[in-house]
């Protein structure tokens, strides 16, 4: 029997290799013989780096860039054999991982420090590099990633404003002169799995500001500053940067790697699947695991579950989901294309012992799983 495990982290719980290694210690329990590929993988946010570091090897570049608050922390990203390609996780830097709940304020935090990674790769003579946006603590536009990159924000006056989202309302000029030089020989290829605009309800600020530690005065005054800037983009470069699908993610980074990078937007995980040869794992399985932190409406709007599902189903494979919550009816998980979901739960917690049991409760999920199937599998017939 072979199963694929793909799956993505679990938030503030577990990354991906460890989601996909619990599961299949859960399932050799039961099928000690099975063919198992563990397969983690990312819709293009949280964990690219390790994904990609796992299936195309490459070094890990380690350097110290700002978080979100401008702290010096240690980041890396993932150069490829050949050192031409750079794979860059903007939640390394600017994730909201990186700061506590009475830390996460968006007005207050930046995306300075992605900025920073990339010019240290641009700096290293990368010129083709691959950004996964997701995961951030930030609602900037972009604003910081590209101060780093020499890019200057004035107010009406002159004054050059610090990058962060409560600064997006004030800025009048955008100077482009100190702009990094390689940016204009370099390909970027941006990974994003929403499709939302920069501004209004389904906007940055709207949809994700709340839980970056927005308050509703807070959400209101970010889109008006995304309105803003959105308008300031267009006059500055003569093009609309904020009605994009996808330019709203990562708080606003999808419409600042169009304008201020050139860059390519594209559906995070179908990129990922493709880079990482997924298809090709897939041949021959009998089944396939996959998993995240919570299946709901969102999964439709370009999760990496609903991703996995649409390949698996591809080559006829069954495909189950273990999840640390589910929202979610039958027909939502046959429109997904999932077989079934599993809750892994087993007892009342508050949250943070639940996160703590997660790959405890992935593993017993796993293994009852298994047993179901295996009993309900046919015997082989008996030789005559």
């Amino acid at each position: 029997m072979k199963i694929v495990i793909a799956a993505d982290s679990f938030k503030d719980a577990l990354p991906a290799q460890q989601v996909c290694n619990a599961i299949a210690d859960g399932i050799r329990k039961v099928q000690p013989n099975a063919e198992l590929v563990i397969f983690p993988l990312t819709d293009g946010g949280e964990g690219l780096a390790e994904v990609f570091a796992h299936h195309l090897g490459g070094s890990a570049v380690q350097m110290n860039a700002y978080d979100p608050l401008g702290r010096d922390v240690a980041c890396q990203y993932i150069l490829s054999a050949n050192g031409e390609k750079a794979f860059i996780e903007m939640a390394q830097a600017s994730g909201l991982q990186r700061l506590s709940e009475e830390e996460r304020n968006p007005m207050l935090t930046s995306t300075y420090g992605t900025g920073q990674m990339i010019a240290h790769a641009l700096n290293s003579g990368v010129r083709h590099i691959l950004l996964g946006l997701g995961g951030s603590a930030t609602n900037d536009a972009g604003m910081g990633m590209a101060a780093a990159l020499g890019y200057e924000f004035h107010t009406a006056q002159g004054k050059e404003l610090l990058p962060r989202g409560e600064s997006l309302a004030a800025i009048e000029r955008i100077e482009v002169s100190q702009v990094h030089p390689a940016l204009a020989e370099t390909r970027f290829e941006v990974l994003c799995d929403v499709k939302n605009p920069l501004y209004g309800p389904m906007g940055a600020a709207y949809v994700f500001g709340p839980q970056k530690g927005a308050n509703a005065a807070m959400v209101e005054r970010l889109d008006l500053g995304l309105q803003h800037f959105g308008a300031l983009l267009e006059k500055t470069f003569g093009q609309d940067f904020a009605s994009p699908p996808g330019a709203g993610a990562a708080g606003g980074m999808g419409a600042a790697c169009l304008a201020f990078l050139k860059g390519e937007l594209h559906p995070g995980i179908d990129a990922v699947m493709n880079l990482t040869n997924f298809d090709a794992a897939l041949q021959g399985a009998n089944l396939v695991f996959t998993g995240e932190g919570r299946l709901d409406s969102q999964t439709l709007s370009g999760k990496l579950v609903r991703g996995i599902c649409g390949r698996a189903t591809q080559f006829g494979i069954p495909t189950i989901a273990l999840c640390g919550a589910i929202d979610a009816d039958q027909a939502f998980l046959d429109l997904i294309g999932l077989k079934a979901a599993f809750a892994i739960g087993r007892k009342v917690q508050i949250f943070d012992d639940a996160l703590a049991s997660t790959a405890e409760n992935l593993e017993f999920v796993a293994e009852q799983v298994m047993r179901v199937a295996v009993a309900f599998t046919p015997p082989k017939p008996a030789l005559t």
